[in-house]
């Protein structure tokens, strides 16, 4: 399982760090994406240190998989505390018209600066950061409205850094997807590994859909019941992972000889239908309560 031991390319970390440190003076803002599902998780510690002295506007991709009430929330928290940010969706196409008036909101003095020189219509340049396979390549190929990049449901594919201009007046300049070192947090790394951020090669899958099916069972308790017909929630909250995930290998029919569940096709189909939106729309992260300050801090 996640720990704060797993490791994450340290090669292609340190290039993606470089790359970020020496193309940040081309660029008027940062684009951070995030998943929605995991607002927090999903954020780099790193980001704020690496992008200083530039804005930055927060997109909280993959909307339409995540609780909209509490997308909705971790948006305000992090407005309140001095950050920008909207939601979007890179696949239904939902909020991305809203990404480019919201650039030149944050840049007016930046625009002002540009137009008193006589630079009219001047395109402006964003830098667009996050973890991997959070949809970086996707938006870029959204606004582009063309495949500009290369894109695939896995992490770790964009290795290089891409420039490609927009009919919106800003110029994408795409980095390659980034993780830490190691995760201090292990919830973290298990919403990380959830959702796809972290390849399944390198993870126990069967001890992760466990964890996955507690987590659910306390979170969305009805949308995980209804899914795997598990009927009343309330007796399954103090079932351990592991015969949390039989019990849905057996609901579905996947027994092998003996009568025992196929615990490795349940614990794949559960992973492939939590991240595909199937079970519905669900957050991992929890909102911080007031005073956390190291989880309100990880919001902006």
């Amino acid at each position: 399982m996640p720990s704060q031991t797993i490791q994450w390319f340290p090669g292609h970390m340190a290039k993606t760090r470089r790359l970020i440190t020496e193309n940040l003076k081309l660029v008027d803002i940062v684009l951070e994406l995030r998943d929605a599902r995991i607002p927090v998780s999903s954020k780099n510690p790193e980001i704020l240190s690496l992008t200083a002295g530039k804005p930055v506007l927060t997109l909280f991709n993959k909307s339409t998989l995540a609780d909209p009430t509490v997308t909705k929330q971790f948006m305000e928290l992090c407005r309140a505390e001095g950050g920008n940010a909207l939601a979007i969706d890179c696949v239904s196409g939902d909020g991305l018209k809203n990404i480019a008036p919201a650039v030149r909101c944050i840049l007016a003095d930046t625009v002002q600066k540009y137009e008193s020189k006589g630079m009219h219509g001047r395109s402006l340049k964003a830098m667009i950061v996050g973890i991997p396979n959070v949809g970086k390549s996707s938006l870029v190929n959204r606004l582009c409205g063309s495949k500009k990049a290369k894109v695939e449901n896995r992490p770790g594919v964009t290795m290089n850094k891409q420039l490609v201009t927009t009919s919106y007046g800003i110029d994408l300049l795409d980095m390659p997807g980034v993780l830490w070192p190691k995760f201090d947090d292990t919830v973290i790394g298990e919403n990380l590994a959830a959702t796809g951020a972290i390849k399944d090669a390198i993870l126990d899958t069967e001890s992760l859909a466990g964890i996955l099916c507690t987590r659910l069972i306390h979170i969305a308790p009805d949308l995980f019941c209804a899914r795997y017909k598990l009927g009343d929630a309330a007796p399954l909250r103090d079932m351990k992972p592991y015969e949390l995930l039989e019990l849905v290998g057996r609901k579905r029919g996947f027994l092998i000889s003996g009568g025992e569940v196929d615990t490795e096709r349940a614990a794949n189909i559960l992973l492939e239908e939590f991240r595909a939106g199937k079970i519905g729309r669900i957050t991992l992260d929890v909102l911080p309560t007031r005073g956390d300050v190291d989880h309100a801090d990880a919001c902006i």
